[in-house]
């Protein structure tokens, strides 16, 4: 079996100024499609989420650290989650996974009257503290990648540039998803500001840029053109859950000792479902209390 080629690129200016993260995710928004059976624009937007959220995963400097996204925008989608780990692996969530609305008069699906503005964006990076550190914004447009550039430029005064795309054929199937980010570093000068931006606008949109067979890497150069753009390092990322029963057990008994005594009395044999993948954990009970922690008695 051939290994999956890389699918994620980190870049630099030469100088050293400008940033690139980068990432083809139409395999993982393809996985994400079929556990969740989103409808068009559902998949647009939770794939969005979740391309956005694997670059920002990249971002982290421990080995076990992670960082969550929730959207919560008052949109008929309901909440968006997804949850990267610092590989960039990722994994999502939505609510409400079938969503039917209009497309905009451009034709583009509506993704931002989906997720809606009456919101917040919570960013959660849990970096083996006592406690997590939490960012938040208010919503700029629920388009996904506008409100991760003001997260940035608000929470942590970092210029930053966010484009994201999933195309989703009239299947439902998913064609092609992808996104970068480009961050300035201090010290940049506003001639580097002006030429950077010139170089986002006359870019083409992601996935129009996916379609017509471009890489990550020639996405690349076309951000950074004129900066001696270099790559830096390459990865595979992919959807990915982690979920497992001695989690699920873990979280049972976070409920205490009388609140489990209570379910167990109700039903012997708890089911639960992974809200990330679907997949099915049956627990007794009965055996859960009678290896309780002596320890833990409450």
């Amino acid at each position: 079996m051939s290994e999956k080629k890389a699918n994620f690129l980190r870049g630099i200016s030469e100088n050293g100024g400008i940033v690139f993260y980068g990432i083809d995710s139409t395999d993982l928004v393809r996985e994400m499609e079929r556990l969740h059976k989103t409808s068009a624009v559902v998949t647009a937007a939770l794939g969005r989420l979740l391309t956005g959220t694997a670059m920002m995963g990249q971002m982290l400097k421990g080995n076990t650290d992670s960082i969550t996204l929730q959207i919560k925008g008052g949109g008929p989608v309901g909440r968006l989650l997804a949850v990267s780990d610092a590989q960039g692996n990722v994994k999502g969530y939505v609510e409400n996974p079938v969503v039917e609305l209009p497309s905009r008069a451009d034709g583009h699906l509506n993704v931002g009257a989906a997720v809606g503005t009456d919101g917040t964006l919570d960013v959660i990076r849990d970096l083996g503290m006592r406690e997590p550190y939490v960012g938040q914004v208010p919503l700029t447009s629920g388009e996904i990648a506008e409100d991760i550039t003001s997260y940035f430029a608000v929470s942590e005064q970092t210029p930053t540039v966010c484009a994201l795309g999933v195309l989703v054929n009239e299947d439902l199937s998913v064609r092609c998803a992808g996104g970068f980010i480009v961050q300035l570093l201090p010290g940049a000068t506003e001639e580097e500001i002006t030429h950077l931006e010139k170089n986002i606008q006359a870019m083409p949109a992601v996935t129009s840029m996916l379609q017509d067979g471009k890489t990550i890497e020639d996405i690349l150069q076309l951000a950074l053109a004129g900066f001696a753009p270099e790559t830096l390092d390459t990865a595979r990322v992919d959807y990915h859950c982690d979920c497992s029963l001695e989690r699920v057990e873990r979280t049972i008994r976070s409920l205490g000792k009388s609140e489990v005594e209570k379910l167990r009395d109700e039903d012997p044999m708890a089911e639960v479902n992974c809200q990330f993948c679907g997949k099915q954990y049956r627990v007794d009970l009965n055996d859960l209390l009678r290896n309780w922690p002596s320890n833990d008695e409450k």
